[in-house]
């Protein structure tokens, strides 16, 4: 047989990776091309709201694209990492995790925007350890109760004891920063874990006591920092003070209402040219969709994240394996409360809080933790026995 009869009974790259069996066409494809969308709109919605002040024509637009392609990076390189193998990196990964929440509160940490969360890394560029906490977190509680006890479909008390004690000492080491924003994120990983994890009702009832107890105790004793204090209180009441506390509160409803159904076009925003609305890039980016695309192109937005979160509970239901079931879980969890808390927060119906948009914000930590995550799903997906 000749070499040039051989190539042509080699089947081509891209027909190996179409065949029935490979990976590539395992891999949700709705959710991928929803993460598309929303990270098409994210970088549009940054170039709006960044290029009349940030350096160069082009504003902040040029960082958040490479933010975008160094997580997309990240994602192919987990989604090729068998999600069961996880298990074994999961405590190196948390223990990186929380070495990079210590780092912050020693003097290499940074404070930006009153939250002392970050470590800059020169050129610009900063790192925050809580985004990756989040992956971190997930994955070790995954992993110590995905195995059941012996005899029995739950897991073990000792396990629970430990999954509970690192969430503790991550969450504990964020709210030193402080920011209250992740520290909710990573509660509620830990109580969709516990939950999907199987844990008995009696410690779950237990545990929300608890958590009860402690904010009574956080606002009773006034332990709260007074820029919280405030956020809380332009929530209560925005026109309590329009040009102080309930500033942001009430410039986000302003810009939002403005856009009414069709929004102002691109670049059209008078409220965002006018930079209006403060933090508009990261916490407040929801409010240049609904100003400039209007209740539709905001509605799309809503839309698109759905997908993912949807998507998100497939690939949990169909996984075969529990620690595969735990992760996905517990991803669409902080997916869904994140996207819940930032688009409520610009509309009025939760306080305001640091929590960026998924996909949407600009931020590079948060887009690789959140690319990370995808690949994650991805991952399981692929090896997931049980989808068709």
């Amino acid at each position: 047989m000749t070499a040039r009869t051989a190539a042509v009974r080699r089947p081509s790259l891209l027909r190996r990776l179409m065949q029935e069996n490979s990976a590539v066409r395992r891999l949700d494809g709705l959710m991928l091309v929803a993460v598309a969308g929303l990270c098409v709109i994210g970088t549009l919605l940054v170039w709006s709201c960044t290029r009349t002040w940030a350096p160069g024509s082009t504003g902040l637009v040029k960082k958040h694209m490479l933010n975008e392609a160094i997580g997309v990076v990240l994602c192919a390189m987990v989604a090729t990492v068998d999600h069961r193998a996880m298990r074994a990196y999961a405590p190196l990964v948390f223990f990186v995790s929380l070495v990079g929440l210590g780092l912050v509160i020693t003097p290499l940490g940074a404070t930006i925007n009153g939250s002392h969360s970050w470590i800059l890394l020169g050129g610009g560029f900063a790192v925050q350890p809580s985004e990756f906490a989040k992956v971190g977190l997930l994955l070790i509680i995954a992993m110590l109760l995905a195995q059941p006890a012996e005899g029995a479909d739950r897991p073990r008390g000792l396990d629970v004891m430990l999954a509970i004690l690192a969430a503790m000492v991550a969450m504990g080491l964020v709210m030193l920063q402080p920011d209250l924003g992740t520290a909710m994120v990573l509660a509620v990983i830990t109580a969709a874990g516990l939950v999907l994890g199987g844990v008995r009702k009696r410690v779950i009832v237990g545990l929300v006591a608890t958590a009860a107890v402690g904010i009574f105790s956080v606002f009773y004793f006034q332990l709260l920092e007074p820029y919280q204090v405030a956020r809380f209180t332009a929530f209560v009441d925005p026109s309590v003070d329009p040009r102080g506390v309930g500033y942001n509160a009430t410039q986000s409803l302003i810009a939002i209402g403005s856009g009414q159904l069709l929004g102002k076009g691109l670049l059209g925003g008078g409220q965002t040219t006018g930079r209006f609305v403060p933090e508009q890039h990261t916490d407040f980016i929801f409010t240049v969709a609904g100003e400039e695309f209007g209740f539709l192109g905001s509605a799309a937005v809503v839309v698109l994240l759905g997908v993912v979160l949807v998507r998100g509970l497939r690939i949990a239901r169909k996984c075969e394996d529990r620690f595969g079931t735990l992760v996905a879980g517990m991803i669409v969890c902080w997916f869904g409360f994140q996207t819940f808390v930032n688009v409520g927060m610009t509309i009025g119906i939760m306080p305001i809080t640091g929590l960026p948009l998924p996909f949407v914000s600009y931020g590079g930590t948060a887009t690789f933790a959140n690319l990370i995550a995808i690949g994650l799903l991805q991952a399981i997906k692929v090896r997931g026995q049980s989808f068709i």
